[in-house]
């Protein structure tokens, strides 16, 4: 079969993007590295600016700080090179009134060839100011009155940009999506029915796509780009419509009964009074499981907060009905720590504590027989909990902590190990409020927003890394008092690419230079498990004073007696990282300090993260802004979390259109579960297409 033949007989918005009149094999592969495989790929693939052919800016109104994207013409070009020997080229742009310039060192050697003064020059970027004078450094670029345009493009008033890497360029985009326009558009289908197009006042999708990349009023997309956010979000909330309906109404769970007996115990044996929080979420926790339906549940609580001894009461209820109760954590470190700490609470209650880690050790064997018959009541362990020869006489409840850090098989595996289980998730990363109800939609969420009294706050400082000697001097005097110390850096050792400290030869610098009568160790992720297990209960036990390290002690380990956290270049990490490193000192009582040390000039962003830090200990208002500034992706690990991916929607910007389209996927499911009304005929099509295999992962 010829191309011509493939073509003619796949021709349709799946086809490979390669087909498209202008692409070809090699470009396809370029493509294929931005996310475009198809035709509909390259049709959703929609501009992020649009260029005016006109110039219309005001210079002489911006600021150093704005971000700009506009149209000026080329008034001249220099060339020059700097005393460090670096070459420098200035382009002054104008609007007929006033100039900028606009900069590039190290530029390629053709480069101030293209500029050619009186051309019409599209620069974007924020501003800066340079000895009074506007300065774009680096600005993105397009040279707008280019002779090789092709017709349709020369004519159009405004030009879209794209977000492109490597060697693809708008001119070819441009080209390309023409072309595929031309050929495809009828095979564009419509995916949202007339009720929900009607109801809200969306345009045809057809229209729609066409209008994202060929409007000649670039200011009425941002309300044709809400379908496609609707759409988006709409699809994804049917699916936890269908799985809250199915597996929430008519999967039966187990009715515990509250009997009061090992619970009771526990709550006059502790050794602390429980803040209301935790009572409340106690309580949330045990109405599901006295009701016949299965408990789907999120535990959320900041670091330090109590979700350990909020489980313990749902284990202890589990227990004194009969049934097993097991808790997954992610390292054996943390399985340790919850053993000893949940044997500690339970001294003197009739109630059998083992643990089960991965791999050969004197005993295991024996804790296995136990669990399979029935002589464990809680089990705790680590993913060696999923593996197929372990089972349970009578599992009634599994609790899985830091959860996100398991992949949603493995979640399902210990779910999965006796008939419908409550099932209580931990997670110590606060997930923003705003996102919990697309990345959980099928959990109810229980949140412990309050800590206990005991804990002080950790008082958080940002300094530049010129002042490290005074910090150097306020971490000896909690040395001095017998305390332990973290240092965090970015990278494990060093590199060529980018000027950072790295772990190696900050080890190197603390332990010979600075704190050498004090024991200091490196720890980083490229160590094995047992290395790293063998330092940090080592770091616990108090043998090791200070501990260099990169982001591996991000999450779990509880040393009370830990009361500074040092994060070298603290403007390159997330601010939920950033809370989570705080969140390993100031567990013990004691007055704790977080160093923010800054070594580069940081942008508007890194500052608005680290004074964000600064201001509030508050983990759900800090997810919050970490969304507002980063968006969700790197908060959550997509495969991990269960977090969709979203081509159209923002996750933080775009809540009233997901709580638009959440209300109304819920409610069509709630009518009709199967999707058999005529009406939603095309939506159990395209529903079904896309999430058929998703349905089937769903395991809570």
């Amino acid at each position: 079969m010829d191309k011509k033949d493939i073509k003619a007989y796949i021709k349709d918005t799946s086809t490979p993007v390669k087909f498209i009149k202008g692409v070809g094999e090699a470009r396809a592969k370029q493509l294929a590295k931005i996310g475009i495989n198809t035709v509909m790929d390259l049709f959703e693939y929609f501009p992020r600016d649009y260029i005016h052919r006109k110039i219309e800016p005001a210079i002489f109104e911006l600021n150093p700080g704005d971000s700009i994207a506009m149209t000026t013409m080329i008034s001249w070009v220099n060339e020059k090179s700097t005393k460090n020997g670096k070459y420098m080229l200035n382009v002054g742009v104008s609007d007929g009134h006033s100039t900028l310039i606009c900069t590039w060192f190290n530029y390629p050697k053709d480069y101030s060839q293209k500029f050619k003064p009186g051309n019409l020059l599209w620069v974007s970027g924020t501003l800066s100011e340079y000895n009074g004078q506007l300065q774009l450094m680096h600005p993105e670029i397009e040279f707008v009155n280019e002779e090789e345009e092709s017709d349709f493009w020369k004519k159009r008033e405004y030009l879209p940009v794209y977000p492109l890497t490597g060697n693809l360029t708008q001119k070819f985009f441009r080209r390309i999506i023409y072309n595929a326009f031309e050929e495809y558009v009828d095979k564009i289908e419509e995916n949202l029915p007339e009720f929900v197009l009607a109801k809200y006042g969306f345009l045809p999708r057809k229209i729609a796509l066409q209008k994202m990349h060929f409007s000649l009023h670039p200011e009425e997309l941002d309300e044709i780009h809400k379908r496609f956010v609707y759409e988006e979000f709409f699809y994804s909330q049917l699916l936890w419509a269908r799985h809250k309906h199915y597996h929430m109404e008519e999967i039966k769970g187990i009715r515990f009964e509250n009997k009061r007996q090992l619970t009771a115990q526990l709550y006059h044996k502790l050794p602390f009074k429980l803040t209301n929080a935790q009572i409340r979420v106690i309580n949330e926790i045990f109405a599901d499981m006295t009701s016949d339906k299965q408990m789907s549940r999120l535990l959320q609580g900041d670091v330090g907060s109590g979700k350990t001894i909020v489980t313990l009461f749902a284990m202890l209820l589990a227990v004194e009905n009969g049934y097993q109760a097991a808790l997954m954590a992610p390292t054996e470190i943390l399985a340790d720590q919850h053993y000893h700490n949940i044997t500690r609470l339970l001294e003197g209650l009739p109630v059998k504590v083992a643990l089960l880690k991965g791999g050969t050790y004197k005993g295991k064997e024996q804790t296995k027989t136990d669990i399979r018959e029935g002589n464990a009541d809680i089990i705790i362990g680590t993913h060696a909990l999923i593996q197929r020869e372990i089972s349970f006489d009578k599992l009634g409840f599994v609790a899985i902590d830091e959860q996100h850090r398991f992949g949603v098989q493995q979640r399902a595996a210990l779910a999965r190990k006796h008939k419908h289980p409550d099932l209580l998730y931990l997670s110590a990363t606060p997930i923003p409020r705003s996102l919990s109800l697309t990345v959980y939609g099928d959990l109810e969420v229980s949140i412990i927003d309050e800590l206990p009294p005991n804990r002080i706050p950790v008082t958080t400082l940002i300094r530049s890394s010129q002042k490290i000697d005074l910090v150097y001097k306020e971490v000896a005097k909690e040395l001095e008092k017998g305390r332990q110390v973290y240092i965090v850096c970015p990278l494990i050792e060093e590199s060529d690419k980018v000027d950072l400290l790295d772990a190696q030869r900050m080890h190197h610098y603390i332990s010979t230079k600075i704190f050498p009568q004090y024991s200091c160790i490196l720890i980083h992720g490229k160590m094995s498990s047992k290395e790293k297990e063998d330092i940090m209960r080592r770091f616990k036990d108090g043998e090791i004073k200070i501990l260099v390290s990169t982001t591996v002690i991000e999450v779990g380990l509880d040393i009370p007696n830990a009361t500074v956290m040092i994060v070298e270049h603290a403007e390159r990490f997330g601010l939920a990282q950033l809370h989570q490193l705080r969140g390993r000192v100031g567990r013990g009582g004691q007055q704790a300090y977080c160093y923010l040390i800054e070594h580069m000039p940081a942008t508007n962003i890194a500052r608005e993260r680290l004074a964000t830090l600064a201001s509030t200990t508050d983990g759900f208002l800090i997810a919050e802004k970490d969304l507002e500034l980063r968006g969700p992706g790197e908060i959550f690990g997509t495969e991990q979390s269960g977090l969709p991916h979203f081509k159209f929607a923002n996750l933080f910007s775009d809540q009233p259109i997901l709580k638009l389209a959440r209300k109304d996927a819920f409610q069509i499911i709630a009518q009709d579960p199967e999707l058999i009304n005529p009406q939603n005929s095309l939506i159990k099509d395209i529903y079904f297409r896309q999430y058929a295999e998703k349905e089937k992962l769903i395991l809570y």
